[in-house]
């Protein structure tokens, strides 16, 4: 009994340095970013991250893990799913993506920003999570259009929904936006987007 309650209480202290890590990371940026500051913002004592993380590297490798696999990993059942129309993958997929940005408007910048510090490893991530090139979805786009390459479409296609949390904090800040109407903007885009690749398709 002791020990279960001393692996929850290890479990939850575990946490609360990878959430503030998450926090200080998204905010700083690696490099910027100091043991100190992350054992600050969880209200913990140094020397107990570095028990359990050992240095800064091992606990950014880890949020950085699952940031990307937060923003790619469900997107390989959903583009292999051989039960499904291109129509239904391109509106799953849209609807599904942007219900995750929403939820985590920083994770686009947090993830395009720390790419170039170890591209290779973000590569083996991205991998890891199956092949885009060899997916359904993709032989569907290629079917549907012999001319250009499919890949081309599926850039275009993310960076529809990508770019726009990239670009929000430019648009909040100069003011034509407020955070109710950049929601309202992507709802919007939760039907443009499957529309405009259809038509880029024809």
């Amino acid at each position: 009994m002791k020990e279960q309650i001393k692996e929850e209480k290890s479990l939850s202290t575990e946490e609360k340095f990878k959430e503030a890590a998450r926090i200080v990371f998204t905010k700083k940026g690696y490099a910027a970013t100091k043991t100190r500051d992350i054992a600050e913002q969880a209200g913990l004592n140094l020397a107990l991250l570095n028990y359990y993380f050992r240095s800064k590297e091992k606990l950014f490798e880890i949020v950085m893990i699952e940031k990307v696999k937060q923003l790619f990993s469900f997107i390989a059942p959903a583009i292999n799913n051989r039960e499904t129309s291109l129509e239904e993958k391109l509106e799953l997929i849209t609807n599904s993506y942007i219900d995750m940005l929403i939820k985590n408007p920083d994770l686009p910048i947090f993830v395009l920003s720390e790419i170039r510090s170890n591209a290779e490893r973000f590569g083996k991530m991205i991998r890891s999570n199956g092949s885009i090139l060899e997916s359904h979805f993709v032989q569907q786009i290629a079917e549907r259009n012999t001319e250009t390459n499919p890949i081309q479409f599926f850039l275009s296609f993310l960076g529809m929904m990508v770019f726009p949390f990239i670009a929000k904090p430019i648009f909040i800040t100069a003011g034509p936006v407020t955070e109710e109407a950049f929601i309202q903007i992507m709802d919007e885009r939760r039907i443009l987007i499957p529309q405009w690749i259809k038509m880029m398709l024809e």
